[in-house]
């Protein structure tokens, strides 16, 4: 069943009990500055893939959100408002599928009006050949894409919605034809399920210009079965890949970023892993998450979120959503990636669906 979070909720804090972002970074307990904010903009989805929301668990009578839970448009844009303002430079846009969001451009819009900031979507990208046109006029910046194989057949198992490779296809197409540059296609990876496709996806996705990223199979939530013997390490899929067509490795473009970078030797495009699973990167996580309904979480495998709808429906001002975000970030010391173990691994968390991956 769902992991729900219980804690107490904010008290509503003084306005000067933080560091300002004027005094120089916000910095956690682990010197990490907070630079990536993550909104979730519904629980729901159009997939049920295995590795986040398996059917068995999210079935017709799940009871996902109410609407009234929900943070309204102008709630996100507040609370992005203040990080921007406490140093956040880049914004993703996740779900559940965020598409499925009613007006969500209405959204990009508002958040795009914000200085200094790389806008971003992550998608399944089924809905893409009806919304990537007026996603990048309302000012969204980039987009990822998910796509786990190309055999249709084991797509169809993995996201266990019968939606059939081509419509994920079509997706990523009318994304490229709306004007978006450099998108980036994630394939979650487990051995013995998709594993056979990894070749498969690299030579499709080479000379096309798109960035195709693949991710180590991850215990995030508690209803996905994970087992260590079902992660195929990142450096496998290199060997697999470099078999076939020669790889070079190349520098990250930021401090921070998780996936590691290859280029194909002959100049043919790029690729990336994100090997949570075999090479933490909890020492330069700059990642903070909000959930649909407004908590905020300062890791993926969070057992626990802190209240900001609470404080905005109370009617804090600036300074006081500032105290709070700051207390939070200025007491994190997550590092689960480095600590993981069978025993860490069944812990409860909260699931991928709410918080957004």
């Amino acid at each position: 069943m769902k992991i729900i979070p219980i804690q107490q909720a904010f008290e509503m804090p003084e306005p000067r009990q933080y560091q300002a972002a004027a005094e120089g970074p916000l910095l956690d307990r682990r010197g990490r500055s907070v630079r990536d904010l993550r909104i979730s903009v519904t629980d729901r989805c159009n997939f049920r893939c295995i590795y986040c929301m398996p059917r068995e668990i999210f079935d017709k009578d799940y009871p996902f959100l109410p609407r009234n839970q929900l943070l309204s448009f102008e709630e996100i844009h507040t609370i992005a408002r203040r990080f921007v303002a406490l140093g956040v430079r880049k914004i993703r846009i996740t779900g559940g599928e965020p598409l499925l969001r009613k007006d969500v451009e209405r959204l990009i819009a508002m958040l795009a009006r914000l200085d200094g900031v790389e806008l971003t979507l992550t998608t399944n990208g089924v809905l893409l050949p009806k919304l990537a046109r007026t996603l990048r006029d309302a000012g969204l910046h980039r987009v990822t894409i998910s796509l786990d194989a190309l055999d249709d057949a084991t797509f169809r198992r993995m996201n266990d919605a019968d939606y059939p490779v081509e419509r994920v296809l079509e997706g990523i197409a009318a994304a490229e034809a709306a004007g978006f540059a450099a998108i980036k296609v994630n394939m979650v990876v487990k051995r013995g399920t998709n594993d056979q496709d990894i070749v498969p996806m690299a030579r499709h996705f080479r000379h096309s210009g798109h960035i195709l990223r693949f991710i180590e199979f991850m215990d995030v939530g508690s209803s996905n079965g994970w087992k260590m013997d079902e992660v195929l390490p990142s450096r496998e899929v290199i060997e697999r890949i470099n078999a076939h067509f020669p790889l070079q490795a190349i520098d990250p473009n930021y401090e921070g970023e998780v996936a590691e970078r290859w280029r194909y030797a002959d100049g043919s495009g790029e690729i990336g892993v994100i090997s949570s699973v075999t090479q933490a990167f909890c020492s330069t996580c700059t990642r903070i998450r909000l959930s649909t309904e407004g908590k905020l979480y300062t890791c993926l495998f969070a057992q626990q979120g802190h209240d900001l709808r609470g404080l905005l429906r109370q009617g804090a001002d600036d300074a006081q959503l500032d105290a709070a975000i700051a207390s939070v970030w200025q007491r994190r010391e997550d590092r689960y990636s480095e600590i993981r173990t069978a025993a860490t691994a069944s812990r409860p968390k909260i699931e991928m669906s709410y918080i957004g991956g």
